[in-house]
């Protein structure tokens, strides 16, 4: 039950913000067989896009904003004010 419960956390936009790009890794292994030397591109795409967003969690933990991640709305906002994604 509890697998269940943080695989749905996961595939939750509004929970997790890298999900084009976690979904994008997977179909890069599932294209070159799990060679994983053929995706670093996509890996640190991930990485990049998990330290952004954690940064955003921390000031927001910091200045008291709630909810600590921005909705996907609010996310989508705020990379279209930025001109995309910065990662």
């Amino acid at each position: 039950m509890q697998m269940d419960k943080n695989t749905r956390k996961l595939r939750n936009q509004d929970i997790n913000p890298c999900l084009d790009e976690s979904g994008a890794s997977q179909k890069c292994l599932d294209a070159f067989n799990y060679d994983k030397s053929q995706c670093s591109f996509y890996f640190q795409r991930y990485k990049n896009c998990r330290k952004y967003w954690h940064n955003i969690m921390v000031d927001r933990r910091r200045t008291g904003v709630k909810p600590d991640m921005p909705t996907a709305a609010e996310r989508q906002e705020m990379l279209e004010a930025m001109g995309g994604k910065p990662y």
